[in-house]
């Protein structure tokens, strides 16, 4: 087994059966005194990395028969397949906790909004790829810790959406579908439903009856989605980009601009005040 790990600003690392790369924005500090002279365990500091991003963030563990990532940190990923997948390409989302085993072929693991330039959040982008190496030779492991040195700063997650806010409640409801499991909803909402939906929450609609005003927090929440150059209201060979309201939904969920608890929440109270307003 040989797996290949490339990223912007740093060397690419080469891994073989029985090695394990830890990354994040300071995966060294993690270690303990006696992983730290173990040739097996090599670190990779992710370069641009936000402060908000864990110190160690994935851990890629190389067998005889497979490949796993676990996820350690936040915020989360999407792991996409791009070639020997069963069945095809697939796609997933990573969250602390979770383990996924590599597909043979190219993985691209997409950290959401885990890099900061001068415009924001954007996404950091690893290339995963997995294949049998049939040659004997032994893998040359580059050095690691290339990016910033980030200490021990703090892993908080950064919050862009004010709660209880009109913008909020406009994403609330675009990743409802996400956040309640029923991601097979044959279509994004319209800004009508939308705003109906925002007064069965919270009473009345305020100014989201409007349709220009969905639309425009439809645009800001992309923005803060997305980050810099990547959001689905731009145009591609002069046309617009299809289903926006489906990618920023659904993006919205990825990256926590609005989480399940948050939507059990505004259920929770919705429902306490239609039983106040009975008789």
């Amino acid at each position: 087994m040989r797996v290949t790990v490339r990223t912007l600003s740093a060397e690419p690392v080469l891994l073989g059966v029985g090695d394990t790369l830890l990354f994040g924005r300071a995966p060294s500090e993690m270690l303990s005194d006696d992983l730290k002279f173990e040739l097996s365990v090599t670190t990779l500091t992710l370069a641009r990395c936000g402060t908000h991003v864990s110190r160690l963030l994935g851990e890629l563990s190389v067998g005889e028969e497979a490949v796993r990532l676990r996820w350690r940190g936040k915020p989360q990923a999407t792991l996409s397949s791009l070639f020997d997948a069963p069945g095809g390409a697939r796609r997933g989302t990573l969250a602390e906790g979770m383990t996924a085993v590599l597909d043979t072929g190219e993985n691209q693991l997409l950290i959401l909004r885990g890099g900061t330039d001068l415009t924001g959040y954007v996404d950091i982008m690893l290339n995963v790829d997995v294949a049998f190496d049939d040659t004997g030779s032994s893998p040359y492991v580059a050095p690691a810790a290339f990016g910033p040195d980030w200490g021990l700063l703090p892993t908080a997650v950064p919050t862009d959406l004010e709660p209880d806010s009109d913008t909020w409640f406009v994403a609330l409801a675009l990743a409802e579908p996400w956040l309640a499991g029923a991601d097979d909803y044959p279509r994004p909402p319209t800004n009508r439903e939308i705003s109906e939906r925002i007064r069965t929450w919270r009473g009345d609609s305020g100014r989201l009856a409007a349709p220009q005003r969905v639309h425009d927090a439809i645009q800001q929440i992309a923005r803060l989605a997305f980050g810099s150059g990547g959001h689905p209201f731009r145009l591609e060979d002069g046309r617009r980009v299809e289903n926006v309201r489906y990618a920023v939904g659904r993006r919205a969920a990825e990256v926590g601009l609005v989480t399940e608890d948050q939507l059990k929440r505004v259920e929770r109270q919705s429902w306490e005040r239609r039983q106040r307003s009975k008789p």
